[in-house]
């Protein structure tokens, strides 16, 4: 028989949170046991994060209780909820790439001896934290050494340092391989095995049965249920979280593509791509698929100017457009949408209409002067197109929930007039509603007369959107299918070398 449920470690009732134009939280109440994890789910915007940082401290709540084990609190800010054993590891890390790993867990913290650090207590605290988590990490390397599942772990292992009660973990496996997941799980495990309760905040429905107990949605700033895991099926969350049926996850529409717009001839790189060859036709989306590290976003770096090519040629509509740099590859009409977005998609701290004319400051120009009224008629027009959710054209991005922030990213391509698309993990840190939206508006860039290449890891995606398919290992093209062609193991194979 399973375990009788404890008593909540954490409650939330009632917490509202609202800022300018926008309610983010109405009455939200929640609860979280020891030793459960408790997935949060819910579209961008519905509220999960601003609930999350208001646990954190970094947002102060407008009204509703906070209570620990019964007790109410007031957490005003982090420092508040590190005292009450509340650690959040967020989606970008937040550890200093130049200090050790020992260094890193124990930052704040550190012993020492007469006025100085006492280097020796300081390792072996964190080879104490690290073994509590059952991490085989060396204390002494630098992170900025470190894999992004291994700098993962380290903030495990700093939240277990500081005595962590609860532990709040925001889409922690969108940057992870399947082996690097169950490492994750499996560390996941042993916390809440001793006792540490879990919220575990993913967009990814087929990961949440192999690691989380009980599920609440929000929608729209409001709980909408609570529910065992296992008494629940993910086409009934999907239906709570978007309010609608959805049926079509990949809503593809397919036709004959029109006339060859990307043409890659024997291209070639520093970073390991190899003699690729790949062509894209006006109307198509081509997937790209294959392994991390398998040379994807390297290929997409050259086709978009960000590296230069050792050999071959980019062609573009028939004519050699071999980006020296991307202001070029702007010129000729190609468009990116980075695998990060925050850190190289968007200017986070300037407005989404700043954002939007980023690349066509050069067109709505005279003199070397921007014209404010062209950049503004542009933004509030793809604002509009692509019901981009915000207060107005002049909020700041960093604001924005995932999936609009990507809309805006989007935006900036279509008022620069972009004809090739490259999007580098399009849907990533995006809720399932999101996702279907960023398909329609590639369904229609394609319907008029664009070329979309979409590397993608994750293979139902690639599978459901792409017209044909190319899968890449170690920096050379393994394998290229038709849509019809393809399935999950034959992409596999191809991508592990295994193909027949």
């Amino acid at each position: 028989m399973p375990a009788p449920p404890s008593d909540p470690v954490l409650t939330m009732t009632d917490i509202r949170k609202a800022f300018p134009g926008v309610v983010a939280l109405d009455g939200v109440s929640f609860d979280l046991r020891a030793g459960e994890v408790h997935v949060l789910l819910g579209e961008n915007g519905a509220g999960k994060s601003t609930l999350m940082k208001i646990v954190s401290g970094a947002y102060r709540r407008d009204s509703g209780d906070i209570a620990i084990d019964g007790q109410n609190v007031a957490i005003e800010s982090p420092r508040d909820a590190q005292a009450l054993g509340i650690a959040t590891i967020y989606q970008e890390l937040s550890l200093v790439p130049q200090l050790t790993a020992a260094e890193n867990i124990l930052l704040g913290h550190e012993p020492s001896r007469a006025g100085w650090i006492d280097r020796r207590r300081l390792r072996d605290e964190a080879v104490r934290s690290l073994a509590e988590a059952g991490l085989a990490i060396d204390p002494d390397r630098r992170v900025d050494d470190l894999g992004v599942a291994e700098q993962q772990m380290v903030e495990l292992a700093k939240a277990l340092f500081r005595r962590a009660r609860v532990l709040v973990m925001d889409e922690p496996t969108s940057a992870l391989t399947a082996r690097e997941i169950d490492q994750l799980f499996a560390v996941i495990r042993r916390v809440t095995a001793n006792g540490v309760a879990v919220v575990y905040i993913s967009h990814r429905m087929r990961e949440l049965a192999a690691i989380g107990d009980r599920v609440t949605v929000l929608r729209d700033g409001r709980n909408v249920g609570t529910f065992e895991l296992a008494s629940v099926t993910t086409d009934e969350l999907v239906r709570l979280m978007a309010n609608r049926e959805v049926r079509e996850h990949f809503p593809r529409r397919r036709a004959a593509p029109g006339d060859e717009l990307l043409r890659l001839e024997g291209v070639s790189g520093a970073s390991g791509v190899d003699n690729v060859d790949l062509t894209v036709r006006r109307g198509e989306i081509v997937g790209l698929a294959g392994l991390l590290g398998a040379g994807r976003t390297e290929l997409a770096r050259i086709i978009t100017g960000a590296d230069r090519l050792s050999a071959g040629r980019v062609i573009v509509s028939g004519r050699d457009v071999t980006p020296r740099s991307p202001r070029h590859a702007i010129r000729a009409g190609i468009g990116f949408l980075p695998e990060d977005r925050k850190r190289h998609g968007l200017v986070m701290t300037r407005s989404v209409c700043e954002n939007i004319g980023l690349s066509s400051l050069v067109r709505w120009s005279r003199a070397g002067i921007v014209s404010a009224a062209t950049e503004r008629r542009a933004a509030e027009r793809w604002v509009t197109e692509l019901r981009i959710k915000t207060p107005s054209i002049a909020e700041r991005v960093v604001t924005l929930s995932g999936g609009t922030q990507q809309k805006v990213v989007l935006a900036r391509w279509l008022a620069a007039e972009a004809q090739l698309l490259v999007m580098d993990e399009p849907t990533r840190g995006v809720d399932v509603g999101a996702k279907v939206e960023i398909y329609e508006l590639m369904n229609q860039l394609t319907d008029a007369g664009a070329g979309i290449l979409m590397i993608s890891s994750e293979l139902p995606e690639v599978l459901g959107m792409s017209d044909r398919l190319y899968v890449m290992r170690r920096g050379r093209i393994e394998a290229e299918f038709a849509a019809g062609a393809a399935t999950e193991e034959r992409v596999l194979q191809a991508a592990l070398g295994m193909a027949s």
